[in-house]
């Protein structure tokens, strides 16, 4: 009985899905962010989030188990030695998912997956600017000065002609 074994097939065989998704996880790792599909991304989060948590303890037997899933030794290398370095006290919840519109030639709906701990425009946290502000009395009591200036020699001149 097959109760409770469902997935996304991805419209794919098992074996050309497992090399899709590892091509991916290889290029995720890599780029730090790649555009796709919602349906691979979603199936992308599955597969590379428990590699993530297992790269967390740099040990052989868990670089031999991400290896037999990425089958490429320079991401295995990256990950082990940039990534998990980063998201080592983070207790998941490793990439994110952000959706960007639809493919022109059939819809699909496009998004990018992401490691979360390396989007430096997320990441960022707004810093005030330290430069000096004029106080609010003298750049609001220059124009109000101003003003009944104006507006006097407006008058003058207005009466000025009636004369």
């Amino acid at each position: 009985m097959r109760h409770g074994k469902k997935f996304n097939h991805l419209s794919r065989t098992a074996a050309h899905r497992d090399a899709m998704l590892s091509n991916m996880a290889v290029s995720l790792i890599m780029h730090k962010r790649i555009t796709t599909t919602l349906a691979k991304a979603k199936a992308l989060k599955k597969f590379v989030e428990p590699l993530l948590t297992k790269a967390k303890q740099d040990t052989t037997n868990a670089r031999r188990v991400v290896f037999s899933h990425l089958q490429d030794k320079y991401a295995v290398t990256e990950l082990f030695q940039v990534v998990s370095p980063k998201i080592a006290d983070r207790p998941g919840g490793y990439t994110r998912i952000i959706k960007t519109g639809f493919r022109k030639g059939d819809m699909a709906p496009i998004c990018f997956i992401e490691l979360v701990d390396f989007d430096e425009k997320m990441a960022k946290t707004q810093k005030k600017a330290t430069r000096t502000r004029r106080s609010r009395k003298s750049s609001t009591a220059a124009p109000a000065v101003e003003a009944p200036v104006a507006e006097a020699s407006a008058e003058a001149s207005a009466e000025a002609p009636a004369e």
